[in-house]
Formats: C-alpha cells, structure tokens, sequence
C-alpha cells in the first residue's frame, strides 16, 4: 500500500464538511454510540453512524444471518449465512474506519452487562428485535437513569416512524405503558406507541402476514434505509447539540409510499385516548384475520 493510499480519518469523512463544521467533526470522532441489535435497523444505523465519522460504538447481537434477512439486513449477503451478525458488522465497520473503538457483547444484552454496554456512551440507538420487549425496556430504563438520550425509529411498511426519549423528558416506561397487559397486547403497544398514526395500514395487503403470536411481521428494506436517514439525522443533532429534536411524547412519521409527513403529539403517551383507540382498532383487525 503506498503512502498516499493509507487510511486518514480526516480524509476519509472529509465530505462531511460543509454539512457539520471540522470542530464538530472531530466531537463525532471522540463519540461513543451504543447501537443494540445489528439486524434491519441496526446494521444500517451502524454503518450510517460509521460513514458520519463516529469513533467508538458498543455493539451487540446474538444471532447468525439467515435466508430471510436477504431482504432487507445490512449485514445479510449469500456469502454471510450463517455467520455471526456482531462479527460481520464489526468487519464491515472496521472497513469503513480502521481506527474505530469497538466494544462487541456476543452474548446479547442482559441485565447484567446493561452498565458495560452503556459504559461512556453518548447516545444510545434502539435497535432490538422488536419482539425483546423486556430487555428493551431496562435499556430504556438504564438511560433514562444515566441521562443517555435514546432514539427508536421503527421501520413501518415503506416509511419510518422516530420516537427520542430525553433524560429530562417523558420516559419510555411513562409513554409506553406497559404494564398490565398480555405480551402480544405489549407488542402492539410498542407498535402503536411508535407509530400513532399507523399510516402503514392503509396499504398492508395482507393482513395474515402480520402474527404476533408467531413473531411475525412484514419489512421492506425501504424502510429500514429510511429509518437510518432519520434517526442518524437526530442522532447527529443531539450529539451536536443542535437542538430542534422532537422528543416524546412527541414523534413524527414519515411514509414515502403515500408521500405523508405526520408530526404526532401524544400527551400521556400510550394513555391517551387517541391511543387507546387505535390500539383497539389495530388489535380487532389482526384478530379478525388471526
């Protein structure tokens, strides 16, 4: 490899100047984000966040690439089935910054290594299987604790729906409000809470495509890029303290398919009554089709 051809940080995120100054630029390099779960939104918030110039990541995943990650998982390539998620991803990150500090838990999130995973981190990015409630919410729970901003941004249909949770603001427990409820009636909650205007039902054309008993549910990758654009967006805002963020209980969804931006405001989170109201809408039209 000849002189000029070796890795420069400068150089390499050096077409990010202009869209962040070179002081914020180098805050991003000394930057640590915790990015849980490296599967559809995960492995794209990763390398977003990585091509930003971020300098450190803790990451996690427990899980191997399978056949129907193909179609929409950042990591998922004929040449990867099989292999480790957390390994492929940290390779693919390491491509992209040699200099990168990585932090990698191959044995998923637990209780007990929550403070290690969390440990000096600026910006926790929300990225779990959406079926990991319980660990999902004492992440949550953890930031909220440490005043660790954290952003969640669901891929729903062909759009993207973006909650942030603030340390000083409404927690993902109070939005939320979980408690009380059967773990398939807490699944939907999340959905409903993380998209209340649902704009992705209007073209869901099979509705048996959605079984929360079976873990199942539809994805496009389109989605999932643009989850990436818009949570690495406030991600980039928050880290740089630029403020204009929305936080919960307000969000925004945006549906490429139907061509719709929606700004929500949900006071009192899941107990709002307009929430309640979908929430049974959503769950009587997936029974009727269960």
């Amino acid at each position: 490899m000849s002189e000029g051809s070796r890795f420069s940080y400068d150089v390499a995120f050096s077409r990010n100047i202009g869209w962040v100054t070179e002081a914020e630029q180098e805050k991003l390099r000394h930057t640590r984000v915790a990015v849980g779960g490296l599967g559809g939104v995960g492995g794209s918030h990763l390398l977003t966040l990585a091509r930003l110039g971020i300098g450190a990541f803790s990451i996690t995943d427990l899980d191997t690439f399978d056949w129907p990650n193909l179609n929409r998982q950042a990591g998922a390539l004929a040449s990867t089935m099989g292999l480790p998620k957390l390994d492929v991803m940290a390779e693919q990150v390491r491509g992209i910054n040699p200099s990168v500090d990585l932090r990698l838990l191959p044995t998923g999130l637990n209780a007990d290594n929550i403070d290690h995973f969390l440990d000096g981190v600026d910006l926790y990015m929300d990225s779990l299987d959406i079926f990991s409630l319980d660990i999902r919410r004492k992440v949550f729970a953890r930031c909220h604790e440490k005043g660790i901003p954290a952003v969640t941004a669901a891929p729903m249909g062909m759009g993207t729906a973006l909650l942030v949770f603030s340390p000083d603001g409404m927690s993902f427990e109070e939005y939320f409000a979980l408690d009380g409820y059967e773990f398939e009636d807490q699944i939907l909650k999340f959905i409903v809470g993380v998209s209340p205007s649902m704009l992705q039902r209007h073209y869901l054309l099979n509705r048996e495509s959605v079984n929360l008993f079976k873990k199942k549910v539809p994805s496009t990758a389109m989605g999932i890029e643009l989850a990436a654009g818009v949570a690495c967006s406030a991600a980039l805002k928050l880290l740089l303290g630029r403020g204009g963020v929305r936080v919960a209980p307000k969000g925004l969804h945006f549906d490429a398919y139907q061509n719709r931006l929606v700004k929500t405001w949900r006071p009192l989170g899941n107990r709002n009554p307009l929430q309640q109201l979908m929430f049974h809408y959503i769950r009587g039209l997936l029974r009727k089709n269960a």
